[in-house]
């Protein structure tokens, strides 16, 4: 099987205990990992009994942010997403493998086929035929596979959409727009109808605030390009008005009017209503629902409409943390010692441990990249400098490459910083491209060579930095922590 990666985003619900059963019973070669993220705000690890996969955590920062953890854990060729509450085909692996091979090498993504068993023995229900909807939905991420590299070169699901509503399709349409191709799949998973409250078709209105960020991001045509239906914003905000002009001429003691605005909110909610009843089941407890849900759903929506469109006027294109990160050492992550060789001497520098531990956390990639000139001048050795690094890992864990330049100033090699050299070499070994990687660095050095290797520079001043370093520097913080802020915001 081409290399893949299935990456389950979870809230602990009982359902993803019935899909990892089914994902054993399933024949054909398996995945290389299965990676279940659970996105639970806190509580004890996920209980996953005795089932093979890794377990991540994305700490409730919703469904996009889960995923994005998922696939920057994967190394595979393939990411293959599922929903917790999906149940593929006993024939899932086998499908997968088929759709993965098949597929012409500027195909980036293979969706599934989900289809959404409803009741037959009577009409479904406004809730059940929105589910329904799954089933010819394009990009959905309920059984969705991309390339990795096409993941990392967008930033991923944009998480500013925190629930789990047009985040599949925002990033379809961003890949899209580089001329690359998402095909449809043969394998094949069912998505039954979860059970949800009264008040459901409520909260989804919330939705509407995602919308806005979707017109923002990619234009006032992108409903017709993500094959999304138009919906009832005009008209839930015609109701709206005509609800608070009642109100208004009520308290003004215009009764005229305001009868005559009554009418108008009255008619556009039974239309409404109707419009839901008609297609349904018509028992008593739907009748009921879509009465009182529909007298709710217009100003509700209205009002995530503005309050998304005021939050996101200004919003840009979402590239997400970054794939790699690379640190200097000294005056950055530990306190600079002059060519120190003695691990005993080895102090972090503020926030070091928690700025690698949120990053590791969120899926990004760690190095480190640090001229040791010492050992050219016979100060150090390459074994110092080892046990040092090794004392470094031991208290901030593990890095995924060690770059360490042991040459001197006027030997004019091609990696001391200021020269891009280590950059490209960490860069290549971890297969991540320059423009997606950051070095964090104290001095300008550290920023030249960042800015002639292509990568992205951020500058942590310590009392050593110069004054004329930071102010050329594009982009200074504080200190560690807020680096990670910024990485981790998408600000970078």
């Amino acid at each position: 099987m081409s290399e893949v990666t299935v990456v389950i985003p979870t809230l602990g619900r009982p359902s993803l205990v019935v899909l990892l059963n089914r994902l054993d019973q399933a024949t054909g070669p398996r995945a290389a990992e299965v990676i279940v993220v659970d996105d639970r705000a806190a509580g004890p690890p996920l209980d996953v009994g005795d089932h093979d996969v890794q377990l991540q955590r994305s700490r409730g920062r919703g469904p996009a942010a889960a995923r994005n953890v998922g696939w920057r854990h994967a190394s595979t060729e393939w990411v293959a997403f599922l929903d917790d509450d999906v149940l593929p085909d006993l024939d899932w692996w086998q499908a997968l493998r088929a759709d993965l091979i098949r597929v012409d090498s500027d195909v980036v993504g293979v969706q599934g086929r989900v289809h959404v068993p409803l009741p037959h023995h009577r009409r479904p229900t406004d809730w059940e035929r929105g589910t329904a909807g799954l089933a010819t939905a394009r990009w959905i991420t309920a059984d969705m596979a991309y390339r990795r590299e096409v993941l990392a070169a967008v930033g991923g699901f944009d998480e500013r959409l925190h629930r789990a509503f047009r985040e599949d399709a925002d990033l379809a349409l961003r890949v899209l727009d580089r001329g690359l191709r998402l095909v449809r799949g043969q394998r094949r998973s069912a998505h039954p109808v979860r059970a949800a409250g009264r008040w459901a078709s409520v909260g989804q209105q919330a939705g509407n605030a995602d919308d806005m960020l979707m017109r923002r991001l990619h234009g006032p045509d992108w409903r017709a390009r993500a094959g999304a239906p138009r919906g009832r914003r005009r008209r839930h905000a015609a109701v709206t008005v005509a609800l608070m002009a009642a109100l208004s001429c009520v308290v003004a003691r215009r009764p005229r009017p305001a009868a005559v605005a009554t009418v108008a909110a009255g008619t556009g909610i039974g239309e409404l209503i109707a419009a839901r009843l008609r297609p349904g089941p018509r028992t008593r407890d739907e009748i009921a629902t879509m009465v009182l849900t529909s007298m709710a759903i217009p100003v509700v929506a209205t009002w995530h409409t503005l309050t998304g469109a005021l939050r996101h006027r200004g919003a840009q294109p979402w590239k997400g943390p970054p794939d790699l990160v690379l640190f200097d050492r000294d005056g950055t992550l530990v306190v600079d010692v002059p060519y120190n060789g003695d691990p005993n001497r080895v102090e972090l520098m503020p926030h070091a441990r928690e700025t690698c531990d949120r990053l590791r956390a969120a899926g990004v990639r760690l190095g480190v990249v640090s001229n040791q000139s010492g050992v050219a001048r016979g100060l150090l050795t390459s074994d110092n400098v080892a046990a040092v690094n090794a004392r470094i890992a031991e208290l901030l864990g593990e890095f995924g490459t060690w770059e360490v330049c042991p040459h001197g100033p006027e030997q004019g090699c091609g990696c001391r910083k200021p020269a891009p050299g280590m950059i490209h070499r960490a860069c290549e070994r971890l297969d991540v491209r320059p423009e997606r990687c950051v070095v964090i660095g104290d001095i300008g050095a550290d920023v030249e060579a960042a800015l002639s290797a292509g990568a992205i520079a951020l500058l942590v001043p310590t009392a050593q930095t110069r004054a004329e370093e930071v102010a050329a520097a594009p982009r200074t913080v504080r200190d560690l922590r807020e680096a990670a802020d910024v990485l981790l915001g998408a600000a970078w």
